[in-house]
């Protein structure tokens, strides 16, 4: 039953530096399964953050499923809740709290076991010219790559 990542936040790593990694659980409605099954989510404008003790993840669009009548529409924009374990959530939020940390989401996939899961990096921002260096290096990577395969 494994179909593995559903949805990859690709800016993420163009924008931040990822740390530290975390895998959490994700809570969906019914609906909202088949959906994400179908592939129809989006990480572009999505981040997390920590509220009352809890992580929730906020802007991730989950398009509706095609319901028949009777079905409750859910709304594609609400925030979404994020099951990782109090301990976790606390260390989180304490290295959340130093300057230019946040919590942005990279992908979304299901486990062997048929569970949505959200994999959340603790990330620092990049500057404009950390990011230019990061494209001169994977443009340097694929001239090489290029040079060798014409071998």
């Amino acid at each position: 039953m494994n179909q593995g990542i559903v949805a990859t936040n690709r800016r993420a790593t163009h924008d931040y530096f990822i740390e530290d990694r975390l895998e959490t659980g994700l809570v969906l409605t019914g609906n909202e399964v088949k959906s994400v099954r179908a592939r129809h989510v989006s990480l572009q404008e999505a981040y997390v953050e920590v509220r009352e003790g809890e992580l929730w993840v906020v802007g991730m669009r989950i398009s509706p499923y095609q319901v028949g009548p009777g079905q409750p529409e859910v709304s594609p924009h609400r925030p979404r809740k994020l099951l990782a374990s109090r301990r976790q959530i606390v260390q989180l939020q304490r290295q959340v709290r130093q300057k230019g940390y946040t919590l942005v989401p990279l992908r979304v996939y299901f486990t062997q076991r048929g569970l949505a899961k959200l994999e959340i990096g603790l990330g620092r921002g990049k500057r404009q010219y950390d990011k230019r260096e990061a494209l001169k290096a994977a443009d340097e990577e694929r001239r090489v790559q290029r040079a060798l395969s014409e071998r």
